[in-house]
């Protein structure tokens, strides 16, 4: 099945930037609306960020104008970058499917996600 490993968490001061990078074990974000998720301790998953295959963004207003999505098809790979962090984007990051308009009904397995603190 598919594999998701997402990387570039780090413990940041507020104001710093991190970009994240989201691999699958195939070719697959090519193929499907990506999204970055994270979740807080005590707070429900949010899709912070999604890009279709067509390249049509999104973002959650909390991080809009701040985070940017990206992908490169010929790397597999999915891009967030973090700026001008706030310690309330403290949480682990998770890349999975999205949609642009309702709920994934078949997400596939979680990685471990990549944790990001953000802190004085």
């Amino acid at each position: 099945q598919v594999q998701l490993v997402e990387s570039g968490g780090d413990l940041v001061q507020p104001g710093g930037s991190l970009r994240l990078s989201c691999a699958a074990s195939g070719n697959i974000f090519s193929s499907y609306t990506m999204g970055w998720y994270r979740q807080a301790p005590g707070k429900q998953r949010e899709l912070v960020a999604g890009i279709t295959t067509g390249g049509l963004k999104t973002y959650a207003d909390s991080v809009k104008g701040r985070f940017t999505i990206s992908r490169d098809a010929a790397k597999n790979t999915v891009y967030l970058q973090m700026n001008n962090l706030k310690p309330e984007d403290t949480a682990a990051y998770y890349c999975n499917k999205a949609r642009l308009v309702g709920p994934v009904l078949n997400y596939w397995n979680w990685g471990q996600g990549t944790q990001v603190t953000v802190s004085s």
